[in-house]
């Protein structure tokens, strides 16, 4: 008994994971039914504000920070914030269940910075768990059945991009919090706080009004909110862990998209629903070797 939990703890940041993964696949089908009730730049603001106060009970000391910190913080935050907005763009103009499928690219993005800038190695297997991986997302994008699947090119590289952007957000995560130098209350506090005042000014230079009432109104900003903050709460704690490799949470993140699928045929009436459970079933074979071996 002693070496299972031993053995638990050892691997407790792929548990951390995972529960980044299905917050983050509950996310994009609330993301969705948010922006049916409010504009894609009030969500983006008051998402990133109640996020910040969320964060504020748990963040300890959030000026007992290196200098340099603030800086490397603000430059993630930005990269976010250029993300969630073509993420958002993609999203309210794509099936949920598709977005989902195709937002698992990042893996790709992810394993060539973990290997060209942390020096993270694969091995034979691994290489092969990703092939399937990407395998399952070419298939998702040769067939298209029925006009609500009809996606354009240009969603398609919006999505692409933001997977890029979140990829080198992912990266500085794990570079920031292995330092030892930042806790996950801290980071969390100065990224939504960062978030929220970056995103105040877009609302505000596309001339969108500032109504609190809004809130009160589309309660899927404060759910969104709330999966945020415990969903990158989970993330940043594994990112602390020494053990964790950025290859492999990567991979372990795609659960997110079993969600996502589950998500679009009951909340969104999507078709295609088995052969998208096809395509996700092969990624996450490749999921699983890339995690035992």
């Amino acid at each position: 008994m002693e070496n299972i939990i031993n053995l638990f703890m050892s691997n407790i940041w792929i548990f951390l994971v995972v529960i980044y993964g299905v917050c983050k696949g509950l996310r994009e089908g609330v993301k969705k039914k948010s922006l049916e009730h409010s504009s894609k730049e009030s969500v983006l603001f008051f998402y990133t504000l109640i996020g910040f106060l969320m964060s504020v009970p748990f963040a300890g000391n959030p000026f007992d920070m290196p200098p340099l910190y603030y800086f490397w913080v603000l430059i993630k935050s930005f990269i976010i914030f250029l993300a969630w907005i073509m993420s958002f763009s993609a999203i309210k103009k794509m099936p949920i269940g598709y977005y989902g499928i195709l937002d698992m690219a990042r893996v790709l993005f992810s394993t060539m910075l973990g290997i060209t800038i942390l020096g993270e190695v694969l091995n034979i297997t691994q290489i092969f768990g990703l092939v399937l991986v990407l395998s399952g997302l070419l298939l998702i994008n040769f067939r298209k059945v029925g006009k609500d699947e009809d996606v354009k090119a240009r969603y398609i590289l919006i999505s692409l991009f933001s997977c890029l952007l979140n990829s080198i957000s992912g990266l500085m995560d794990k570079m920031l919090m292995s330092t030892g130098l930042i806790t996950e209350g801290q980071l969390q506090f100065w990224f939504m706080l960062f978030m929220a005042a970056m995103y105040y000014i877009y609302m505000k230079s596309k001339g969108t009004p500032l109504k609190i009432s809004e809130v009160k109104n589309n309660y899927w900003i404060i759910i969104l909110s709330a999966l945020l903050i415990i969903g990158d709460r989970s993330l940043f704690i594994a990112n602390a862990m020494p053990q964790s490799k950025l290859t492999v949470m990567t991979v372990i993140k795609q659960c997110a998209v079993l969600v996502t699928i589950i998500e679009g045929r009951i909340m969104f009436k999507e078709s295609r629903f088995y052969y998208k459970l096809l395509c996700a079933g092969i990624m996450l074979a490749g999921i699983l070797l890339y995690i035992i071996f």
